[in-house]
């Protein structure tokens, strides 16, 4: 990872106000990196952070924006993470509410501990995350060998 991340955002319906009030909170950090997120929480992270910055300055900074989860955006960050795109995944989901695409929800979570990708579900780890003092310089994560898998006769 070099010093400037990709990190990925994603929000259920009943956690985008929280992961809007964690962008506002933490926005000159996040300005460091680049942002990647699914649908309409890509639009709710833009107009958090025109707030703060303005318009002409967030369109410069340009917030990757991908399909909403159910409509495939998960899946696309999940390729994206399998390709080396994304380095961070902060993905405040819903635990109290059934999704129509939590098989979906379930192989991105998969996909970003296979790969090794910090991933916070919650506010409290997004915190410990974003301040950690890794966050700004280059980090080698340890991949795992998975020939034994690959290799294996079936």
């Amino acid at each position: 990872m070099e010093e400037t991340k990709n990190i990925a955002l994603v929000a259920h319906d009943n956690c985008k106000k929280d992961l809007t009030e964690w962008v506002n909170w933490n926005w000159n950090l996040l300005l460091n990196h680049k942002l990647i997120c699914t649908g309409t929480t890509g639009k709710l992270v833009e107009k958090a952070l025109m707030k703060k910055l303005g318009k002409e300055n967030v369109l410069q900074y340009k917030v990757i924006k991908l399909k909403s989860g159910p409509f495939g955006g998960d899946q696309q960050l999940g390729a994206m993470i399998v390709d080396g795109q994304v380095d961070i995944l902060i993905f405040f989901w819903d635990p109290m509410q059934p999704h129509p695409h939590d098989v979906d929800v379930k192989a991105l979570l998969r996909i970003s501990v296979l790969y090794n990708i910090p991933t916070a579900c919650n506010r409290s780890t997004a915190d410990f995350l974003i301040s950690s003092q890794l966050m700004s310089e280059n980090y080698e994560a340890v991949k795992r060998d998975f020939s034994y898998y690959l290799n294996r006769k079936v």
